[in-house]
């Protein structure tokens, strides 16, 4: 059978030269050290290294965060890096990389976290501010498939670890995270105040000056938690389970009470959807003074599968909030927004949490610190250096459209010039990108 083919023939050889691949993630490189985070991190890791001589670990840890948004699953696939010297420079080994991670103890995590902090508040100077401050905490299982230090069964009857992570919403900066055992509980009030603080620790700004609000689901609703952020003038809104006396409530309210919900930007009404305020329903004398509860209810959308909790055909969502705002419409939801922390879970897991490296639990949680960095060069890279739908887009287009991007290195005199190529259809968006980097300082 004749195939009749429309794609024109090539004859493939391999004397390309100074051809590079990859050539858009050099951007996340320049961003780092335009923004200091280089610098800072090569002096968070400097007391860990006893020799002067050998890689900077600081630059070994971007290098690696590097990777990790460029699609590496694996150390090893800092190779991609370290075999286009031309492009990223001296890059170091697989065993170099793995001792950077294996001296990163609990004393270098906390200066990585002031280096992290430090460029924040340079790229929130340069524009990334986002006047507007939640920070979503959520938890989530990672599995392991073999056997890791303190990976332990899961209450999704997985094997695993159980990470919790805080996002700021705006930006989808990844502020902190804390990787925890599989069975670790998750209404923790411990470990929910640790990540609140490590992530006001991320912030550039004062709680006590500019409103900070904590957004979380019911595993945060403990007296632990919430006392914690009324004493660092944190205001919350935290999901509230259905229990008897709150069903009773919701099934109480007036009519008159009942308002239309609106979407998450505001514009609209949404279907189905009313808000009402219960406060005055149930007790909320254990919680601080000024604690509300809002109630939203909807008609299930078609196919879904009811609960004993749905009731007269409607769907209840309970939340607690210190919040003062009058319109609880709009208040409902600000706390509804929380499902974008999902989809950053997922976009963390796609940039390397989903693939802990070490059976060691002090590597696995350097790597986890590393994941954090690339989350933060992504949202960075985003706000700072992309306009329309490139600035919204989740790391697998990036990825695409601009970081796997190929390229030629030439020389002209003592310059050395990236021609990225001509007719990719995003080649004037990276190139406006690594405009707007090198212009980030000047």
């Amino acid at each position: 059978m004749q195939r009749n083919s429309t794609r024109p023939r090539l004859l493939v050889t391999g004397d390309g030269k100074n051809v590079v691949g990859h050539a858009g993630s050099r951007l996340l490189c320049d961003l780092a050290d335009e923004l200091g985070l280089t610098e800072a991190l090569s002096v968070a890791m400097a007391p860990t290294k006893q020799r002067r001589r050998g890689h900077d670990r600081g630059r070994v840890l971007v290098d690696l965060a590097v990777m990790l948004a460029d699609g590496g699953e694996a150390i090893s696939d800092l190779a991609v890096l370290r075999d286009q010297p031309a492009l990223f420079g001296e890059v170091a080994s697989l065993a170099t990389a793995w001792r950077a991670l294996e001296a990163v103890d609990e004393d270098a995590l906390a200066r990585i976290a002031s280096a992290r902090a430090e460029a924040r508040r340079v790229a929130w100077a340069a524009g990334a501010d986002p006047g507007f401050y939640v920070i979503d905490f959520d938890g989530t299982l990672l599995n392991s498939h073999s056997e890791k230090e303190l990976a332990a069964p899961t209450y999704k009857r997985g094997f695993g670890f159980h990470p919790l992570l805080a996002y700021l919403d705006v930006t989808g900066e990844a502020l902190a995270g804390k990787l925890r055992p599989g069975n670790a509980g998750s209404n923790t009030a411990a470990d929910h105040v640790e990540v609140l603080d490590a992530a006001l620790f991320q912030l550039p700004v004062d709680p006590k000056k500019r409103q900070v609000i904590a957004r979380t689901d019911s595993a945060a609703l403990t007296h632990g938690f919430i006392d914690a952020c009324r004493e660092r003038a944190v205001r919350f809104a935290v999901g509230h389970d259905l229990t008897e006396p709150v069903r009773t409530a919701c099934l109480s309210v007036p009519k008159r009470r009942w308002q239309a919900a609106i979407t998450a930007d505001g514009a609209d009404e949404r279907d189905e959807a009313q808000v009402a305020e219960i406060t005055d329903l149930v007790d909320l004398s254990r919680w601080p003074d000024g604690t509300r509860m809002i109630v939203r209810r909807e008609q299930p959308h078609p196919g879904a599968q009811l609960t004993f909790t749905d009731i007269d055909g409607h769907r209840f969502q309970v939340f607690v909030t210190d919040l003062d705002d009058e319109d609880i419409a709009y208040l409902e939801a600000l706390h509804r927004g929380r499902g974008r922390c999902e989809k950053r879970i997922c976009d963390t897991k796609d940039t390397g949490l989903a693939n802990l490296p070490s059976a060691n639990f002090k590597i696995n949680a350097a790597w986890m610190e590393l994941v954090l960095v690339t989350q933060d060069l992504l949202a960075w890279t985003k706000l700072l250096c992309l306009d329309g739908d490139l600035a919204r887009a989740e790391p697998k287009r990036l990825r695409y459209c601009l970081l796997h991007a190929a390229g030629i290195i030439t020389r002209s005199g003592r310059r050395f010039r990236l021609r990225i190529a001509d007719g990719w259809p995003w080649t004037d968006q990276l190139v406006a990108a690594f405009t707007r980097v090198h212009a980030l300082t000047t």
